[in-house]
């Protein structure tokens, strides 16, 4: 099995998001296996109007109007650009509840219907189409729009959406609290406590990006373990739970218990081999193998070993900055000498705009943006990427790529962004990267990071464990790298006989 991209949750101006359905379907393809990009339909019990809540009725009445009218029309355009081999969509649409939390419906069927009941669970059961319920942001407190473990049924959820903008709902202490104006992450609704509740589930995120730009990097994105790039592959290997959540970077994960890949269920009374072998796309900070949500194993990248003087390195490009009201162009090349390019993956970000916000007209094309690969070989690389300043110091609007190199430290790499030219053997680039500015002050810039060598992004093992600890032992992988980007690998549940 391959592992596949994707985000399933994320909004655009269909509803009361900004931007259009083709845009976010086009971006989607540039860095993406596949996706859904969601409408909001209903809000069973909306707050009672009064002069706090008019804004907040008025706009989402707008919008599910909006999305009802034209349901037809958007069904038909995500439908015309699934193409199994290629790109794949699913149908999908988003149901808020302050009692149970908000759900997105999602389908591979293009019969999925709006039809308005009381809870997100009625209005699956309802659909005469195959669909699950995702429920998102569950990190809200009860009742306030975070989940209810008490009505979760993992028949219906097989996957939990863990992180999106929104922030990390893994646990009270995990990276990314929240900050939206929803509220603080509270700790009863986390998915460490609901495993505890004996709750079972896989791990997903998506960007829930409300500008029309799937897959945003930094917002979250998913991986599916499927057999091929078709929709009916890819589905199936949501249902069963072959997911986990990433929040950008592309880490690749592979995590068993006796040959058996997470998501699954075993059953055993002997010994448990634990597999796992992690390809990061930066330095690793650590990698902590659970025993039910306890560290088991802990590998930790001051242990790893020193940089390997031949073999794959990681080259990260990042572009951005500068204080213009307006967006930056980047015209980039990259060509090595005495080496090659193995891969190459995009972190290019949307332009991020919170929705609804007030004053802000409706845009069509916010996300329209000059953004792609336009050409990759095993000696050169070309791309195009629009960017715009930083929100504040905290929220970045950077995009970067990140090139794989396999060479030694001789193999010499040359960066032409913009008209400025930099060359360097990557044995310099493990001693340090370094940053080109634009223009005197307030710049545009460029960063090239500090390699990393593979002895510093790839791990493999395997541990033995021969103890059951309950009936139901629940291992579950957790990967950081030092740039604060980190995978949530889904549980395997082993059963004692």
């Amino acid at each position: 099995m391959k592992l596949f991209w994707g985000d399933i949750h994320n909004h655009c101006g269909i509803t009361y998001g900004f931007g259009g359905l083709e845009n976010a379907l086009n971006a989607a393809k540039e860095q993406l296996d596949f996706c859904s990009v969601t409408g909001h339909a209903m809000w069973p019990d909306m707050p009672d109007r009064n002069p706090d809540t008019d804004f907040i009725i008025d706009f989402h009445l707008k919008g599910f109007s909006k999305l009802e009218k034209n349901w037809d029309n958007i069904k038909n355009k995500v439908e015309e650009y699934n193409k199994d081999g290629e790109f794949v969509t699913f149908q999908s649409f988003e149901v808020h509840s302050c009692q149970f939390g908000d759900y997105h419906i999602v389908s591979p069927d293009s019969e999925l219907e709006l039809n308005y009941l009381e809870s997100p669970m009625e209005v699956l059961k309802s659909q005469k189409c195959r669909a699950i319920a995702i429920p998102h942001h569950i990190g809200y407190t009860p009742g306030y729009r975070g989940i209810n473990w008490d009505s979760f049924d993992s028949t219906i959820s097989p996957v939990v959406e863990v992180f999106s903008k929104h922030g990390c709902a893994m646990s009270e202490v995990a990276l990314y609290p929240y900050y939206h104006d929803m509220g603080p992450r509270d700790s009863r609704n986390t998915v460490y406590n609901g495993l505890k509740r004996g709750k079972k589930f896989s791990f997903i995120a998506s960007t829930d990006h409300h500008a029309g730009y799937p897959g945003s990097y930094g917002d979250g994105r998913l991986a599916v373990l499927a057999e091929e790039k078709t929709r009916e592959s890819i589905w199936k290997a949501v249902n069963k739970g072959r997911t986990y959540a990433v929040t950008g970077d592309k880490i690749k994960c592979e995590f068993t218990v006796n040959g058996e890949v997470f998501g699954s269920t075993i059953h055993t009374n002997g010994n448990r081999e634990i597999g796992f072998n992690v390809e990061a796309a930066y330095f690793i900070d650590k990698i902590i193998i659970f025993k039910n949500l306890r560290p088991f194993k802990v590998i930790c990248g001051e242990s790893l070993t020193d940089a390997n003087t031949s073999g794959r390195y990681k080259l990260r490009i990042e572009m951005g900055w500068g204080n213009s009201k307006s967006s930056f162009i980047w015209n980039c090349s990259s060509s090595v000498k005495d080496g090659r390019f193995v891969d190459v993956e995009s972190c290019f970000r949307g332009r991020s705009v919170l929705s609804p916000t007030a004053g802000i007209a409706e845009d069509n094309n916010i996300n329209r943006l000059t953004t792609k690969i336009t050409e990759k070989t095993e000696t050169r690389v070309e791309w195009v990427c629009e960017t715009f300043k930083n929100q504040s110091t905290l929220h970045p609007q950077t995009s970067a790529i990140i090139l794989e190199v396999e060479g030694d430290i001789n193999t010499t790499i040359t960066f032409n962004i913009n008209g400025k030219n930099v060359e360097m053997t990557i044995k310099k680039l493990l001693e340090n990267g370094m940053s080109v500015h634009m223009k005197p002050y307030s710049s545009e810039a460029f960063n090239i990071h500090t390699a990393v060598p593979q002895s510093k992004y790839c791990v493999s093992d395997s541990i033995i464990d021969g103890k059951a600890e309950t009936n139901s032992d629940i291992y579950h992988m957790e990967v950081y790298q030092y740039n604060n980007q980190a995978a949530y690998v889904s549980p395997i549940f082993v059963m004692s006989k």
